[in-house]
């Protein structure tokens, strides 16, 4: 038995400490989930992912294209109201890449091939909305925080964003949805789709955007899809048909917080070499 303490002890001990300090709450949702992670080193990760980002892609500089999501972008940033945020809004030249991506700290990339699906900026703020929901809800460092939960601390967290393996270092790119190509964008679990997704409708109603515009978002992701999405048993994303049901669910919640703008809906440039009628990858 005087053997069994001390082991049993310090198997326990990592156990107290997430109860004890390792539980935060997910704005707007109210979920407790588990976070070892601070959010100072929260940041400083999606910092230096976003500049992998930047190195390795292909930025649109084109004012005629990167105008749309500069300024949709500003007004969910504002409706997000985070002040420790450098927001940055970059745009990724890949028309068959229907995705987009926010990082922590507010580092937002939207890729091309998203445009003819999202039609408009109200579309488009379905889409940066939904993306930086994952941001604010911290979904990339509860999933670090899981795995190291998981493998009781073989990697301490506080050291990734400097001297981790490149292995580690993968597996922080992945918990934020970029894998090691960082063109290919990773699901997030189904519940932080969903939870993105409600969090999502109601910052683009903040920011003066009609959130019924999500549905139709979807419905035109769904038809771009073209019969091509898995079932949804098989898939860590919940199913287009899933995800609009749900929209509509939340639609009267997400509504109290819309307050037209009183200003048209500006409609989103046309994208070479991109076609609403391609595979839809939208996380």
């Amino acid at each position: 038995m005087r053997r069994i303490r001390p082991r049993l002890l310090a198997a326990l001990l990592p156990l107290y400490f997430v109860f004890a300090h390792g539980c935060t709450t997910v704005p707007y949702t109210n979920r407790s989930q588990i976070m070892l992670m601070s959010e100072s080193d929260d940041l400083k990760l999606g910092a230096a992912a976003y500049q992998e980002v930047l190195h390795k892609e292909k930025i649109v500089h084109d004012p005629t294209i990167t105008a749309p999501v500069q300024r949709v972008g500003q007004r969910i940033a504002a409706a997000a109201d985070k002040k420790d945020y450098q927001w940055e809004f970059s745009v990724i030249d890949d028309p068959k890449q229907a995705n987009a991506f926010c990082l922590p700290g507010g580092k937002v990339a939207v890729y091309t091939g998203i445009f003819p699906i999202a039609h408009d900026d109200a579309g488009l703020a379905a889409v940066i909305g939904h993306e930086v929901a994952h941001a604010l809800a911290r979904h990339g460092a509860e999933r670090v925080s899981q795995s190291t939960l998981l493998q009781a601390g073989a990697v301490a967290v506080s050291v990734a964003a400097g001297s981790a393996s490149p292995g580690t270092q993968q597996a922080i790119m992945a918990a934020y949805g970029l894998g090691s190509q960082y063109g290919v964008a990773l699901p997030f679990s189904r519940s932080q789709e969903s939870e993105a997704d409600h969090i999502g409708v109601i910052l683009m109603a903040q920011a003066g955007y009609n959130p019924e515009a999500a549905v139709g978002l979807w419905e035109r992701m769904e038809k771009a899809a073209e019969g091509r999405t898995p079932p949804e048993w098989l898939s860590t994303h919940p199913s287009p048909s899933t995800r609009i049901t749900d929209l509509r669910a939340w639609m009267p919640q997400a509504l109290t917080y819309f307050k037209p703008p009183g200003q048209s809906v500006a409609m989103l440039p046309s994208i070479p070499g991109a076609s609403s009628s391609q595979e839809a990858s939208a996380k």
